[in-house]
Parts: C-alpha cells; sequence; structure tokens
C-alpha cells in the first residue's frame, strides 16, 4: 500500500465474499458426500445407523445453507464475523453427525480439523483461536460421551492418545498453517503495492518526459518573443504594455531556467539539508508575486534552525498544493488561505487550508493514487505532488476541514 493514503477495503471485502461462497459450495459438496455415506454404510456394509437424528441433521444443514446462499447473494459487503458463523455452524453440524454415528470412535473425526484449516487460511489470529478452540471442544465432548461398554482394556489409553493425537494436530493446523496464510498474504500485498508505486513511476517518468518536450519546445518561441519585445522597447520605450510583457517574458525565461536545473539535480539526486524560514520565505515571495490578492496567513511554529531533507522539486510541490488551494478558495468566492508550519515529535508538518467546498469522498480515495480529471486540476498536481515528496520519505494527507474547505498535510522528517 503507498504510504501516503490509505485505501479502501474494497480488495479485502471482495476476498470475504469469495471465501464464504467457497465455504457454502463446500458444505452443499459435503452434504452429497454425507447422504451417499449413510445410504453406503446402512444398505451395502449392513451398519445400523440411526436414520432420523441423521437426516434430522443434515435436513437443518441444507435449510442453513439454502437461507445462507439467499441472504448473502446480493449482499455487496461481507464481514470476517459472518465467515467464522458459517464456519462454526460447519463444526456443529458435522459434531451432530458424529455423535449419532459413533462419536469420537467414528473414521471421520478427523474431519473435524477442516474448519480449522479453513480458519487459517480466511480468519485472524484471534478468530482462528476460537475455531480451534471449537473444534478440540467439540472432540472432547465426543470422546467424553464415549459409552463405557467400549472402555474395556486398554481402549481408555488409547481414547486418551487420539485426543491427545487431535489436540496436538489442531494446533500444528492453527499454527503453521495460519502463519503461512498470513506470509503469503503479506507476501501479495507487498507485489501489490510494489506493482502500485512500479506504474505510479511509470505516469511520473511520462510527465517527466512529455513536461521536458515541451519545455524545450517553447524555449524557441519564447527567446523569438523577446527579441521582438527588446526591438519594440527600442521604438516604444515609455510602453507600459510592452515593459509589462518584458516581465512576463523574463518570468517564463526564468521558470525555464529553473526547471533545467531541478530536472538535473533530480537526475542527479542531489539532496540536501534546507531550513524551513528558508522554504517559507521563498513560498511567500512565490505567492506575493503571483497572487498579489489572496491574503496568506501563515503560522509558523517550529523552532529556529529546524532543517529537512529536501532536492529541487520539494518548492514546486508545495506550490502546486498551495496553487490547488488558491484556485478553490476563489471557486468558493473568498480570498485567503491559511498556511500552518509546526513540528510534530520528529517530522516538520506544513498544512494548507483552503476555503473552497473541500474533497468528495471518490476524490479522496483518488488523489494521489493517479491522475484524475477535476474541474480545477487538482488531480494531476497532487499526484505529482505525491511522487516528490515520496522520493523524501515523506507523507501527504488529504482530508476536509470541519468547518469547510480542505486540509493538505505535507510531513517530512527533520534533518539532525
Amino acid at each position: 500500500m503507498s504510504p501516503f493514503f490509505k485505501k479502501d477495503s474494497t480488495t479485502t471485502k471482495a476476498k470475504v465474499n469469495n471465501q464464504i461462497q467457497l465455504v457454502l459450495a463446500l458444505r452443499s459438496a459435503a452434504i452429497i458426500i454425507q447422504l451417499f455415506l449413510i445410504f453406503f454404510v446402512n444398505l451395502v456394509l449392513e451398519y445400523e445407523l440411526p436414520w432420523m437424528p441423521l437426516f434430522s441433521v443434515i435436513l437443518l444443514e441444507l435449510g442453513f445453507t439454502f437461507v445462507s446462499v439467499g441472504f448473502y447473494r446480493n449482499k455487496a459487503q461481507i464481514s470476517q464475523g459472518a465467515l467464522l458463523m458459517q464456519i462454526c455452524a460447519d463444526i456443529l453440524f458435522l459434531s451432530l453427525l458424529l455423535f449419532f454415528s459413533g462419536g469420537a470412535t467414528n473414521a471421520f473425526v478427523s474431519l473435524l480439523l477442516i474448519p480449522i484449516a479453513i480458519a487459517a487460511v480466511t480468519l485472524t489470529s484471534t478468530l482462528l483461536a476460537l475455531v480451534a478452540f471449537l473444534a478440540i471442544l467439540s472432540y472432547s465432548i465426543l470422546l467424553w460421551h464415549l459409552p463405557m461398554s467400549v472402555m474395556h482394556g486398554n481402549m481408555q489409553g488409547h481414547f486418551i492418545g487420539m485426543g491427545m493425537n487431535f489436540l496436538f494436530s489442531a494446533l500444528v493446523v492453527a499454527i503453521v498453517v495460519g502463519k503461512m496464510a498470513r506470509s503469503i498474504n503479506q507476501r501479495e500485498l507487498a507485489i501489490a503495492a510494489y506493482r502500485e508505486n512500479l506504474l505510479k513511476q511509470e505516469q511520473v517518468t511520462s510527465l517527466g518526459v512529455a513536461s521536458a518536450q515541451v519545455t524545450h519546445q517553447l524555449a524557441t518561441p519564447i527567446a523569438t518573443v523577446q527579441l521582438l519585445t527588446d526591438e519594440l522597447s527600442e521604438d516604444y520605450p515609455d510602453n507600459d504594455i510592452i515593459h509589462d510583457i518584458q516581465s512576463q517574458l523574463t518570468r517564463c525565461t526564468d521558470s525555464l531556467t529553473a526547471f533545467r536545473a531541478m530536472v538535473f539535480d533530480i537526475k542527479e539526486q542531489t539532496i540536501i539539508s534546507s531550513k524551513v524560514d528558508d522554504l517559507l520565505t521563498d513560498l511567500l515571495e512565490n505567492l506575493h508575486v503571483n497572487y498579489p490578492e489572496i491574503n496568506v496567513d501563515l503560522n509558523a511554529q517550529q523552532p529556529t534552525n529546524t532543517a529537512i531533507m529536501a532536492d529541487a522539486a520539494l518548492l514546486p510541490a508545495i506550490l502546486n498544493l498551495i496553487n490547488n488551494a488558491i484556485r478553490a478558495t476563489k471557486a468558493n468566492n473568498s480570498n485567503g488561505i491559511t498556511l500552518i508550519s509546526q513540528v510534530e515529535g520528529d517530522n516538520w508538518q506544513f498544512i494548507i487550508r483552503d476555503y473552497g467546498v473541500g474533497f468528495s469522498l471518490e476524490k479522496l480515495q483518488q488523489l494521489g493514487i493517479k491522475p484524475v480529471n477535476s474541474e480545477q486540476g487538482l488531480g494531476m498536481a497532487v499526484f505529482l505532488s505525491h511522487a516528490s515528496l515520496e522520493r523524501l520519505g515523506g507523507k501527504l494527507t488529504l482530508t476536509n476541514h470541519n468547518r469547510g474547505g480542505a486540509l493538505v498535510t505535507l510531513s517530512l522528517p527533520v534533518s539532525n
């Protein structure tokens, strides 16, 4: 999982849905096998098993399965508690069938290990321990209710050994299979996170290539326009419009130069210790030049000489987030933003609050993970800022303020 955003549990819930459908399918197959074995033992092997209790249990099992299939068919979200209930029901049905067909002497008593194995790969450790306890308790009850007629000779020691063997087997299945299942699950999550990060880096690389191409293409026309304005300024030295054009072209040229330097630093992976006070000064200067109409409320609470590890992409990444906040504020007919700089533990936090309408739930789930469409251009800037902060070991959090507007909090480790 990305270290910056928490994913929703849609994948986990879908996995639980598939698991409970598999449990219901296995029980349906077990019912058919149970019926076949009862007829085979009674009619072929000519053992006298109690028909009525056994068929009553199977009928109850069949009814519970039909109700479960109907109940979970259209369920979009199924909790692990529902899966636990299904597994516990299997233990109950199997225990009843064994009780009416020989109890602990039944050759199929080891089937009580199957619910433990299913729980080991589907449930949490706590719920697995509960299932294992119920299975062991069921076997112990079956063993306790054996008739005294079978306890002749040294059979008592034999059944005690069987009980110890079942207890040991249940613990082995619960511990070993459970640990292996969790290891596999963690490996799958790690692979999924790696693939997600690789895809994100590919997208960032593609955006970087496209930006470099556009920058290269803009350099020539900007230089040409600069020459033309220089000639016009010679002919009309007192024209304010030409002076404004020259000023804007100078800003474009400076931006291109800064972009080339930033690309070189990123390529060389240049990371240096930077003072937070200097970073805040650069941010304020940029905002005063580009957004003189915006009221910026800066609340700097960090200690003097607080430093962080930064690269050339950090300042543009923060400016991207601030620009988004300003656009959201303007869209809501407001003209102010609030910036908070503070140190929490070993991390420097920079909080950006706008006075717009805030993030929708869908945007909160997608922003930063991938580029998304937005009327105010939120997706691409947050995505790129997210990638820039990731290289520095930072964290980015998007929330909504309880009094309206959005909160963007970035956190970076404080350098010693």
